[in-house]
C-alpha cells in the first residue's frame, strides 16, 4: 500500500448470500428479503422497512467504481440494520458468517481495498464468541461491528463480557451503530429516528460502557462511535458534572471526562464547525473518515469534506484520512 491511504470505517455492505438468507428462512421471525422491487432488495422484519438498496452496496464493481470517485482507496465493511439480533441465536449465527464470508470474498477479490468488522450474533454470547474464534483467521477481517445495545440489553452488561474479552484479546476495535432508537415512536414523523435517534444511541451506548466500567475491566479495549460520537461529545460535561454530584454514578473512580480519548469517532457531521469542536476535545488522533456509504444519509464525498475545513493542517488530513484508522485496522 502507498504511504498515504484514504480510509472509509464507515461503509456498509449487504452480501447477496446474508440477503438469500433472509429471503429462505426470514418467515418465522416475520423477516423477509423482497428481490421483486425494480428499485432494489428491500428488508423487511417485522414493521421496519429498509429502503430499496442501491446496488452500490451489494455490486462489487459498482462499489469500487464509487470509491474511485470518491477517492477513496480502503473501505471497512459493515452491516446495518437489520443486522442479526432479531433472529434466533442460530440463524443469527448463520447470518453473521454469512456477512462475514461476504467481507472476506471482497478482501480476496481486492485485497489492498477491503476490509471486514465482523458481525457477530451477540444475543447469544457463546456463539458471538465462537464466531469470533472462526472469523479471526478470515482473510480481511480486521475488527467488530455491533449494535449501540443488543435487542434491549446493554453494552454495560456482564453476559457481553467474555465477547469483550476475545475481541480485546485480538487487538481490534470495536465499530458501534444503532438499529433500534430509543423511544422510536417520539422518532417516527420528519426521519427523526434517524436525524435524532441514532445519534442519541452512541451517547446512551458510550455511557454505559463508561459507567459499568466495561472500559475499566477491558483497559486495552477501543471503541468507534458513529456520527462523530453522535451527541455524547457534546454532552460530555454535562455527564461529568453529574458523576461529581450524583450517588448512581460515584461508583466510577475515573471523570467520565478522562474517557473520551478511550473512544475513536468518524467524521460524519455534516458541520465544519461541529468537526471542529470534536477534533478540539479528542484529538486529530482520534477521528476517522466515515462516508456512511451508500445511503442517502451519506457524504457523496467524505474526502472532499475532510480537505476543505479550513481548520485542518495538513497533518490532521493525513491522520483523519488513513493514518488513524491504518492504526486501528493493523493495516
Amino acid at each position: 500500500m502507498p504511504d498515504q491511504i484514504n480510509i472509509d470505517i464507515h461503509a456498509h455492505f449487504f452480501p447477496e448470500r446474508y440477503l438469500r438468507l433472509i429471503a429462505d428462512e426470514g418467515d418465522p421471525f416475520n423477516a423477509t428479503c423482497d428481490f421483486e422491487n425494480p428499485e432494489g432488495p428491500q428488508i423487511k422484519v417485522g414493521e421496519r422497512a429498509s429502503a430499496p438498496m442501491h446496488k452500490r452496496f451489494f455490486d462489487i464493481e459498482a462499489r469500487i467504481a464509487s470509491m474511485n470517485e470518491q477517492g477513496v482507496d480502503v473501505q471497512a465493511l459493515s452491516l446495518t440494520t437489520p443486522m442479526v439480533y432479531w433472529a434466533s441465536p442460530d440463524l443469527g449465527l448463520r447470518l453473521s458468517q454469512a456477512f462475514n464470508d461476504g467481507c472476506a470474498e471482497y478482501h480476496a477479490a481486492y485485497p489492498d481495498r477491503f476490509f471486514g468488522l465482523a458481525m457477530l450474533p451477540m444475543q447469544a454470547p457463546d456463539l458471538a464468541v465462537q464466531e469470533l474464534e472462526r472469523v479471526s483467521s478470515l482473510p480481511g477481517i480486521r475488527g467488530v461491528y455491533m449494535a449501540t445495545h443488543i435487542e434491549g440489553t446493554e453494552l454495560s452488561d456482564p453476559s457481553l463480557f467474555p465477547v469483550y474479552e476475545k475481541i480485546e484479546a485480538l487487538g481490534w476495535t470495536i465499530f458501534l451503530h444503532p438499529t433500534k432508537v430509543v423511544d422510536p415512536a417520539r422518532l417516527k414523523k420528519y426521519y427523526l429516528t434517524n436525524l435524532i435517534g441514532n445519534p442519541t444511541e452512541s451517547a446512551i451506548a458510550a455511557s454505559h460502557l463508561i459507567f459499568g466500567e466495561v472500559l475499566d475491566k477491558f483497559p486495552n479495549l477501543t471503541v468507534c462511535l458513529p456520527h462523530a460520537g453522535g451527541s455524547f461529545p457534546y454532552l460530555i460535561g454535562r455527564i461529568t458534572h453529574g458523576w461529581r454530584v450524583r450517588p448512581e454514578t460515584q461508583h466510577l473512580k475515573t471523570a467520565p471526562v478522562e474517557y473520551l480519548r478511550r473512544f475513536y469517532y468518524d467524521t460524519i457531521t455534516h458541520a465544519h464547525p461541529a468537526l471542529d469542536y470534536l477534533v478540539s476535545l479528542v484529538g486529530a488522533d482520534r477521528v476517522v473518515l466515515g462516508s456512511d456509504f451508500c445511503f442517502d444519509m451519506s457524504y457523496e464525498q467524505p474526502v472532499a469534506f475532510v480537505n476543505e475545513n479550513p481548520s485542518f493542517t495538513p497533518q490532521m488530513r493525513m491522520q483523519i484520512l488513513g493514518e488513524n484508522a491504518a492504526r486501528l485496522l493493523g493495516l
